[in-house]
């Protein structure tokens, strides 16, 4: 099973470069925008559309091939033996205590930090920081 991936994605790669290539070889309906504004003779404002060339129509199949290695390659990926299919994600999932460090945080949530303290007034009525 293995083999028959390597061949199919091998063939999705060359047919993906291939198009690559055909793709910015191919002349673009718009170069010839300003020609129809005054300078050349062309036949209508985007150009003949009618007919497709040889490197269209091979874009047009490498397009298909890529798109059928595409398919067989998601495919081959959920394609698994039925024992080992026993549920979600989730419940294959292992789960594993997190490490212990000298550190240790209180069950009950509380604060391992002291509360702070109200200030102390003095008879003048102004209130002073507590030190330590």
């Amino acid at each position: 099973m293995n083999m028959l991936t390597n061949i199919i994605l091998l063939v999705q790669i060359l047919s993906a470069l291939a198009m690559i290539g055909l793709i910015l070889i191919q002349h673009g309906k718009g170069a010839d925008m300003g020609a129809a504004f005054g300078s050349g003779s062309s036949g209508s404002l985007f150009g003949a559309s009618g007919s497709a060339n040889f490197l269209s129509r091979t874009t047009a199949v490498l397009a298909a091939v890529f798109f059928v290695a595409t398919l067989a390659l998601a495919f081959l990926g959920n394609a698994r033996p039925a024992a080992s299919s026993t549920g979600s994600v989730l419940e294959r999932a292992t789960v594993t205590p997190p490490a212990t460090s000298d550190t240790q945080i209180p069950a009950s949530g509380a604060s391992t930090v002291p509360a702070p303290t109200a200030p102390a007034t003095v008879p003048g009525g102004a209130a002073q920081i507590p030190t330590k």
